[in-house]
């Protein structure tokens, strides 16, 4: 994040939040939510669920999500921890028939140890 408001001018209209997404209380609504990869490390169903009731309260009706997660071809783990996998179907039914799927793309990510791991993103629109 800290880079992200590093290019940005100090009066952009963008709220930064750093908060555990499972307890967090939005005390306003949203246009855009970006997870980058946060949703992939959910695996219990109840640990899902709280995520989800989050992002529809923070969320306007209209608008967007852009979650990414590793996807189906991705590691089964990351840095000692199991992940979920996802394509644009199973994010789909994750997320319900709330969110409208506008975009996805697959994405192969290059480690700085030159590995390469396989992320999903996709771009919803809550309706």
């Amino acid at each position: 994040m800290r880079t992200a408001r590093a290019r940005l001018p100090p009066d952009a209209p963008i709220e930064w939040v750093v908060a555990d997404v499972l307890h967090w209380q939005p005390s306003g609504r949203f246009d855009v939510w970006h997870d980058r990869a946060a949703f992939h490390f959910l695996t219990e169903a109840s640990d899902q669920e709280a995520y989800l009731k989050v992002i529809n309260k923070a969320l306007v009706p209209g608008g967007h999500a852009i979650i990414g997660t590793f996807a189906l071809e991705g590691p089964t783990s990351c840095s000692g921890l199991p992940v979920a996998r996802y394509d644009a179907a199973l994010l789909s039914t994750r997320l319900g028939s709330g969110y409208r799927l506008v975009r996805s793309l697959n994405h192969a990510h290059r480690t700085p140890r030159g590995s390469v791991q396989r992320f999903y993103y996709g771009l919803f629109q809550k309706v």
